[in-house]
C-alpha cells in the first residue's frame, strides 16, 4: 500500500514561514522519493497561502479540523465545504489534542467525518490511549472503542485513513515499541477489514532518526508527523524512511 506521510503543523508559524516552509518542502520534494503520499495541515489561517505554494505539485493540502455541519451560526468554526473550497483534500479529526482540549467524543468526530466525506474530503480520524489505559492493559480495547464509535458508515479506503497515535507519545520524545506498534495496527486493521484497505498511520514523535523502524512496522502505511513537519529536511527525511519501506 503506497504510504501517505502527513504533516500536522498544529497552531504554529506565521504567514512568513508558512511560505517558506511550503517552498522547502516543495523544493525537496520534487528530489524525493516518488513513492509516497505527501500531506501538509497548516493553521486554518495559511490554508491558502500554503495551498498556492502547492499549487501544480503533488503534495496535498489538509485541515486540522472542521464542524460536523455544512453551515450555520457556529462562530469560529470552520465547515467541510469551506476547507474544499479553498483546495483541500483531507481533514484531520479526533486528534487527542481536540478530545482532551474541547472534550470531542468519538460520537462527535464521527459526525464530523460524515461532514468531511460528505464535502468530497478524505477523513483522518486519530486514535489512541492514555499512558494509564495502556498500563491498565486497555489499549487495545480503547481503540477499539474509538474506532467503532468514531468512524461513520460510508466510510471506506476512498476516503478514510486511521491515525494510531498513543497519547502518550505525542510531543514526549517517547515511542512504543515496535512489537507493541505492530499489534496495535494489526489490531486496527483487523477493525476496519470490511471498509476496505484503509492506510493506517503511525504518529506519535516520529522523527527521522526512527522512521525507517517505524514505518517498516507490518500495517504501518505512513505517519501523522507533528513537530518533526514544521522542518521540511525532517519531515522529507520521515517520508524518506517510508519509502524504504514501502
Amino acid at each position: 500500500m503506497r504510504p501517505l506521510v502527513a504533516g500536522n503543523w498544529k497552531m504554529n508559524g506565521s504567514r512568513a514561514m508558512a511560505a517558506s516552509l511550503v517552498a522547502e518542502i516543495r523544493t525537496l520534494a520534487a528530489a524525493g522519493p516518488a513513492s509516497v503520499d505527501l500531506l501538509v495541515c497548516p493553521p486554518f489561517p495559511y490554508i491558502p497561502e500554503v495551498g498556492g505554494g502547492l499549487a501544480g505539485s503533488a503534495i496535498a493540502l489538509g485541515g486540522q479540523d472542521c464542524h460536523m455541519a455544512a453551515a450555520g451560526a457556529h462562530t469560529g468554526d470552520v465547515s467541510a465545504a469551506m476547507l474544499a473550497d479553498l483546495g483541500c483534500s483531507h481533514v484531520i479529526l479526533g486528534h487527542s489534542e481536540r478530545r482532551a482540549d474541547h472534550g470531542e467524543s468519538s460520537l462527535l468526530v464521527a459526525a464530523k467525518a460524515k461532514a468531511a466525506i460528505d464535502a468530497g474530503l478524505t477523513a483522518i480520524v486519530c486514535v489512541g490511549e492514555t499512558e494509564a489505559e495502556r498500563d491498565a492493559g486497555k489499549a487495545e480495547n480503547i481503540v477499539e472503542k474509538q474506532i467503532i464509535e468514531s468512524v461513520p458508515a460510508g466510510a471506506n479506503s476512498s476516503n478514510l485513513v486511521i491515525a494510531y497515535e498513543p497519547v502518550w507519545a505525542i510531543g514526549t520524545g517517547r515511542t512504543p515499541s515496535v512489537a507493541d506498534v505492530a499489534a496495535m495496527h494489526r489490531h486496527i486493521r483487523s477493525l476496519v477489514a470490511d471498509r476496505g484497505p484503509v492506510r493506517v498511520l503511525y504518529g506519535g514523535s516520529v522523527k527521522p532518526a526512527n522512521a525507517a523502524e517505524l514505518m517498516a512496522v507490518a500495517e504501518v502505511n505512513g505517519a501523522l508527523v507533528g513537530g518533526a513537519s514544521l522542518k521540511a529536511a525532517d519531515f522529507m527525511a520521515i517520508a524518506a524512511g517510508a519509502a524504504v519501506s514501502a
